[in-house]
């Protein structure tokens, strides 16, 4: 799988009802669990139902069409989590947020901050724009590539 398959795949497992997913194709191998579940163990019959018809040739098809109205549904341009971490809109709490919408933002002024691995991110606008809507909550985890901020050119 390339990267481009595996961002499609976590697509489309986060918007499934499907809570634990396991794919092994030849050396490569990729296991996605929502939630937390404390000293449970599942067994390999309980998650291969699910892995069949993701794994089948027709999956991408499905992939893209949840892709599709993903994309579809916010009008405008977004901007996009750079990694995965954790989603905070101001510098610290009770702090004034970075940006808020209807704000006019300017190339390179710092508009939220993405935690990873206990460091904080920067994350700034690539390009003059209008905030016209924040997709993400204050706290929520965000996945590489998933739009945060939905834009308007200025």
């Amino acid at each position: 799988m390339d990267k481009n398959e595996i961002r499609e795949l976590m697509r489309f497992f986060d918007k499934s009802d499907i809570t634990k997913l396991k794919i092994k194709e030849g050396d490569f191998s990729i296991e996605l669990q929502k939630g937390y579940e404390s000293n449970v163990i599942h067994t390999a019959p309980m998650v291969s139902a699910p892995i069949a018809p993701v794994s089948a040739a027709p999956a991408p098809a499905v992939m893209m069409s949840g892709e599709v109205s993903v994309d579809a549904a916010p009008a405008g341009l977004s901007i996009k989590s750079p990694m995965v971490g954790t989603f905070y809109k101001s510098p610290s709490p009770g702090a004034a947020a970075f940006a808020k919408v209807g704000d006019v933002v300017r190339k390179g002024q710092p508009i939220a901050i993405i935690e990873a691995m206990k460091i904080m991110n920067e994350l700034e606008a690539e390009f003059d724009c209008k905030i016209l809507d924040i997709l993400v909550a204050d706290g929520q985890p965000v996945e590489f590539d998933m739009p945060i901020f939905l834009v308007e050119k200025v």
